[in-house]
Formats: C-alpha cells, structure tokens, sequence
C-alpha cells in the first residue's frame, strides 16, 4: 500500500517508526509547505517524492492513501481533496474542527467510496479489546472516569509571550481537542453518546482551552472527564461497577495495564503485553479495511467520530470557546 504523509512534526515520525516493521506498508511521498522542508524530511525516510502542493500529491498515481497529521483545522479541507481523488484517507485525532466539517468528511468518503478513518489510537489498542470483552465481570456500570493531564512543554514558552501552535485558536487546538478527545472516544465506544454534558474550563488569554472537565449523563450512569494541557495527573482512568472497578493506568490513551479489583478484595489482571508500537495497530486496521473494500472500519467507525464531535462542540459551546473554523 503506497503512503503519503501530510504533516513533518513529531507525531508524524512517531506513526512512521511505528509503522516500519508493516509489511504492507510503503512511503513513497510527502507534502510540506516548503520545498526545503520537504526535502529534509524526504531524505531522512527515504521517500522517492516530494510535494509542496496537496492538490497535486492527490492527483498524483504514486500513492494509495494519505496519513493527515496536521493542524486540526486544516483536516477537512486536506482530507476532501484526497477522499475527491479516490484516495483512502487516514486522518490524526481529532478528524475535523466541529459536527459541521466531520459530516462534510464523512460525506465526500462515502460519495467516493474510499475509507476514510479517525487515527484514534486507544480504540485499536490491544487491551481495549480486552477492556469490551471483560466489561461484564465489573456488573451493571455507574460512573466511567478517565483522566488525561499531560503538562505541555510548549506551555512553559506560552507563559513566556510566545504562543505556539498547540495553544492557538486558529488551528483549532487546546486542551480538549488535543488530550479531551482521548477520554471521550472510548467513552462513546463503550457506552455509546450520553444524553447530556456540563463542561468547565481554564480558558487561556489565547483564546484556547488550557484544561478543562465534563461530567456526562447516561440513563444509569454518569461519566466524568479530566484533560489538562497545563497540568499533570498521575490518576487511572476507571470503569466503576457494581461487582467491581476496572482500572486503567498510564494513560487512557494507551491502555498498558487493566486491571479488575472485585468487591470482595480480589484482583484480576486482563491486560495483554502490546507487541507492536502503539500506533501500529491504527495503521493495520487502516490497511486491513482497504485490502477487504471496506470504506469504514467498525472500530473506529463514522458513528464514533461523529458522536465524539458532538460531545466536544457542546462542551466548547458551554466553555465559550470558538474556533475561526466554526464561523466558516
């Protein structure tokens, strides 16, 4: 499967040291604004081209598909170009600025007949599998809790005068958007979308959130989410239920070790060792799709990415936070 990538920064490395031991996996072009950069990063990785205009890499016949890991405001715009020229799209979380720009996306891919898919890398992850298929032992759920507070290097530049891209509006970034989102899509992968949300937030002299919390409301449970870009927290996420409470640690982003602590003051560990890099698996599932002609993985399906959308343009009405994308 011949790869383009979209977007030079560190994420892009990270899916690209992830993915080489992929078979199925071939990059052979890159986009950059600048000829200079393009160049660079070409070289390092070995790609045969370069491209400094994304309409022209999408027209092209040496790519397949196209792994989008830039800006959030620039993924819709990007994403349809590629989706119109027939190429399958694998796009970086969150998939679009608002509902507006994910049902524009998810549109064009199904006029195209081309994959189009979240690179949300939780929801592929070996042991969240292992979290769906255990979720019966902890008996009927009342709260899910999970945690993402990751303080930002680039916040300590941010409090220095200089705003860099991760904390402006214009790219569509913040807290939730950047560490939010990988609370609320296995959220709505497990229990599907809450009836209703209250958000609170720091906002930023940005314009951008710098941490912030939701409490959801289901029938018979509640949710609760913490992100924060602006400080750390060492807290498991967890899945309480009335049997017991399944604890997930490190991050929720990439669930390393679950365990289920019963009522009765035993533990169960059903956590798996992972084998592969974390992003390994988005990109597998991706090409596995594409090579069985499917245009949506049921994982990370059109549903959940529009549901999780819905949740975090709510949250941001609530918060006050609007993103020059919204006024489009």
């Amino acid at each position: 499967m011949k790869f383009a990538v979209i977007g030079t920064n560190w994420i892009t490395d990270r899916f690209l040291e992830a993915v080489k031991d992929l078979d199925e996996f071939e990059l052979t072009a890159v986009y950059s604004r600048t000829k200079e950069k393009a160049s660079e990063f070409a070289e390092k990785y070995n790609i045969r081209y370069t491209f400094t205009d994304y309409n022209e890499m999408a027209k092209s016949n040496v790519i397949d598909a196209v792994y989008i890991a830039s800006p959030n405001s620039l993924h819709n715009e990007q994403a349809q170009v590629f989706l119109n020229h027939g190429k399958h799209v694998l796009c970086e979380k969150p998939l679009a600025s608002n509902v507006r720009e994910t049902e524009e996306m998810i549109k064009v891919a199904k006029q195209n007949k081309v994959l189009l898919m979240e690179a949300m890398r939780t929801t592929v992850h070996p042991n969240f599998k292992q979290i769906q298929e255990n979720l019966y032992k902890i008996g009927k759920i009342r709260r899910y809790f999970a945690s993402y507070c990751k303080y930002s290097s680039r916040y300590d530049a941010f409090k220095e005068g200089t705003v860099l891209n991760a904390f402006k509006p214009e790219f569509s970034n913040g807290s939730l958007m950047d560490l939010g989102v990988y609370c609320i899509y296995p959220m709505i992968a497990l229990f599907g979308e809450p009836k209703d949300i209250k958000a609170t937030g720091i906002m930023l002299s940005s314009g951008v959130d710098g941490s912030g919390s939701i409490l959801a409301q289901y029938e018979e449970m509640d949710a609760v989410i913490m992100h924060s870009k602006i400080n750390d927290s060492f807290l498991p996420s967890e899945i309480q239920g009335e049997l017991g409470s399944m604890l997930i640690y490190d991050n929720i982003s990439s669930p390393e070790k679950v365990e289920i602590k019963y009522k009765d003051g035993t533990t169960e560990k059903i956590s798996i060792v992972r084998e592969q890099p974390e992003m390994y698996y988005e990109a597998e599932e991706f090409i596995k799709l594409i090579k069985e002609g499917s245009t949506m993985s049921t994982i990370n399906s059109f549903k959940n990415s529009l549901q999780t959308a819905r949740v975090m343009e709510m949250a941001r009405k609530q918060l006050g936070l609007i993103y020059p994308a919204d006024m489009k």
